[in-house]
């Protein structure tokens, strides 16, 4: 016991003094003279605290913070946002491509749920719901007749999928209501609205977002319009705000050739990516031309941009929106979402088309209506960029950065046919109405017509525009006749546009709208002119 307590203290010191030999050899982390880190709480947080230890009343702080995070965010760019836990699905929603429904589409253009389209194969058409139907009850609570709102109705019938709702149904010649027990189910949501060829060489595809499903979409439909001898391409983007930064890419892998830069983004704390074509695409010879406006944002400016830049295609329309930042979430702990701005996106040439925005949100997004006011949406000479902006493609075609993307071909807002009396009948919702009206009056007669050229030379001769004279004098409506004169044209199109939608979905509406489509009818020229 004697030898043990002795050798015991000299075990520790060498212990001890081997530990100082490595640690000496150890790599030690960079040292910085007289900087000592400390932790510490941020300021915030010791206000939070001192509200919550000192305040004269009791507060609830989760709410006070819901409030104060969306005001630290307007300091930094109109895109960083902060989505509460109990929005995120629903702003998630329209982007991932599909949710748990019933599978209908419906209006409610009095106080009555119209069933206006049911989705191929969805839980709606399963037990035998069809477009007309009127949603009487719901769960055994009357919702006709009660002026409830839309987004309410949304709210009833949306729920998990495999979970059931049970609707009380009113149906043309049948006196009793009939019941229906619906299971929901994943419905689909699309980002490609149509696609159809304009003629016997041109087809035409619309995206309205830039979706999860939107790559597949889009591929997809180049097969199918490929296979119907399609040899030029005219891309809708006017009116969609963007999106996802992958499902843009992709859609422009379909039209550049292999090794072709599509576009680059570079942050504070992101180290510049650019990102190539990388695959064969579907569609990288034959003509193209892509439709923008001043509603085409981000994920759209992506696209027209690598096309522009690149020399690929010819951009038709209006100036697009301006949006240049990308955003990227994150996730709380509550479940809530930060969507942070943590780069810019570069067009090919090097461009960044963000628009400024150091005078505050509200500015921000007035930026359009100033648009509209200088004359921009109806004379190109009108808008004007600094000579510093200026950018060359390798075709040697002028573009610009620091405010949207300028088309190749500039087309003005169609102001044809706007009158009083079409303002009054627009606003009032009387155009379609008097459409869903007619169609529920003659919707077995109109379901015969499975093409949508067979439908429209019936409908041509069915004297839609005197029958809606008289649908708008019995709404209050009183057209003059010079107003009857220069917006004929324009509200019959419409009329026989929304019947077709109701009809076939939008497969009928945009090769009728495509008459009075003042942009899409100069890129129809502009194809048939070579």
């Amino acid at each position: 016991m004697k030898r043990q307590n002795i050798y015991l203290p000299l075990l520790f010191a060498l212990i001890l003094i081997l530990g100082i030999f490595v640690g000496r050899k150890l790599p030690h982390p960079e040292q910085h003279p007289g900087v000592m880190i400390y932790p510490r709480e941020s300021k915030l947080d010791q206000v939070l605290q001192y509200i919550q230890l000192a305040y004269v009343d009791s507060v609830n702080l989760t709410h006070i913070e819901e409030n104060a995070i969306p005001t630290i965010l307007e300091n930094l760019d109109p895109h960083s946002v902060y989505i509460p836990a109990r929005q995120v699905q629903q702003v998630n929603e329209p982007l991932e491509g599909n949710f748990d429904g019933i599978g209908v589409s419906f209006n409610m253009p009095y106080d009555t749920v119209i069933i206006i389209t049911v989705i191929a194969g969805g839980p709606s058409e399963k037990v035998g719901i069809r477009p007309g139907d009127r949603i009487i009850t719901i769960n055994d609570s009357v919702v006709a007749g009660r002026h409830i709102d839309q987004n309410d109705i949304v709210k009833m019938l949306k729920g998990p999928r495999g979970t059931s709702v049970r609707v009380g149904i009113q149906r043309k010649n049948t006196p009793a209501l009939i019941d229906f027990n619906i299971t929901r189910d994943k419905i689909p949501l699309k980002s490609v609205d149509v696609a159809y060829m304009i003629s016997d060489s041109t087809g035409f595809i619309k995206i309205s977002k830039f979706a999860r499903t939107t790559a597949h979409e889009f591929e997809k439909a180049l097969e199918d319009l490929e296979s119907k001898g399609m040899d030029h391409l005219i891309l809708d983007l006017r009116g969609n705000s963007g999106g996802y930064l992958d499902a843009a890419i992709n859609v422009a892998n379909q039209l550049l050739d292999k090794g072709t830069l599509i576009v680059y983004t570079q942050g504070r704390t992101k180290p510049k990516e650019m990102v190539y074509a990388k695959a064969d695409g579907l569609f990288t010879k034959g003509k193209l031309v892509v439709l923008i406006d001043e509603w085409s944002a981000s994920a759209s400016e992506i696209v027209a941009g690598a096309i522009q830049d690149n020399d690929r295609g010819t951009i038709i329309g209006r100036r697009s929106f301006g949006k240049g930042l990308v955003q990227e979430p994150f996730i709380l702990q509550d479940g809530s979402v930060l969507r942070l701005t943590v780069a810019r996106y570069y067009t090919p040439t090097g461009r960044c088309i963000q628009k400024p925005y150091t005078n505050g949100i509200a500015d921000y997004y007035q930026d359009i209506h100033e648009r509209f006011v200088n004359g921009e949406f109806e004379y190109a000479d009108s808008i004007h960029f600094p000579d510093s902006l200026r950018y060359t493609t390798p075709g040697g075609k002028t573009v610009y950065g620091g405010g949207g993307i300028m088309p190749d071909i500039f087309v003005p807002m169609d102001t044809t046919g706007i009158t009083d009396f079409f303002v009054k009948s627009r606003n009032l919702g009387l155009i379609y109405r008097f459409a869903l009206s007619y169609t529920d009056q003659y919707r077995e007669q109109l379901s015969t017509y499975k093409k949508v050229t067979v439908l429209n030379q019936f409908l041509l001769k069915q004297n839609l525009f005197n029958r809606f004279l008289v649908f708008t004098e019995k709404n209050g409506i009183h057209a003059s006749r010079d107003d009857i004169q220069a917006s004929k044209n324009l509200i019959e199109t419409q009329i026989r546009a929304y019947i077709a939608r109701n009809i076939l979905d939008n497969d009928g509406f945009y090769p009728i709208i495509q008459e009075v489509d003042k942009t899409l009818l100069r890129a129809i020229s502009y194809m048939n002119r070579g």
